[in-house]
């Protein structure tokens, strides 16, 4: 009978954690972001953090590195058809995308052909389907990272900038 208790036990406080693990809501939850520019479906999956009264840029998100433009896995950017980024043709297909943050002037991005990657760990940029600049803007602040697609423009906003890149 103790045996049974002790399991018992055992199981009922798994069981607990396991329910109250479920029930927290995560950090920097999954987010997709769909809309059309020209011809191509465009579908962004990202993971979204909050600031939470943290210094982003050039604290948390390094000047001068590598950034997943998000949080938890690479963020990934699905194009149906062809298209251009800042007037540089990218075939369709799925990619993974990486920022490298500037603390003045334009902002380097990055398409890498290599889609399921865990954050910018291990980055093979031989693999790297595009690179170019975009321009950054402040804006309002934005508490949760998110992109945007707005007319042929997609954005990423987060905290007080938002980077705009131009796809045709």
């Amino acid at each position: 009978m103790k045996k049974i208790s002790t399991l018992l036990v055992a199981f009922l406080m798994i069981a607990g954690l396991t329910v109250h693990a479920q029930g927290e809501k995560p950090k920097s939850p999954p987010m997709e972001t769909k809309g059309k520019i020209g011809a191509a479906e465009v579908v962004i999956n990202y993971s979204s953090p909050a600031t939470r009264d943290r210094a982003i840029y050039g604290e948390l998100v390094e000047y001068g590195k590598v950034w997943r433009a998000g949080a938890n896995e690479a963020t990934t950017m699905k194009f149906s058809s062809a298209v251009k980024i800042n007037g540089t043709k990218l075939a369709a297909g799925t990619y993974s995308f990486f920022v490298i943050p500037k603390e003045e002037g334009s902002w380097e991005i990055i398409f890498n052909k290599e889609a399921k990657q865990w954050g910018a760990y291990k980055l093979d940029r031989s693999k790297d389907a595009l690179v170019s600049e975009s321009e950054t803007s402040k804006i309002d602040k934005v508490e949760n990272l998110t992109y945007v697609i707005e007319g042929n423009h997609i954005h990423l906003d987060w905290d007080t900038t938002s980077l705009s890149i131009k796809v045709d």
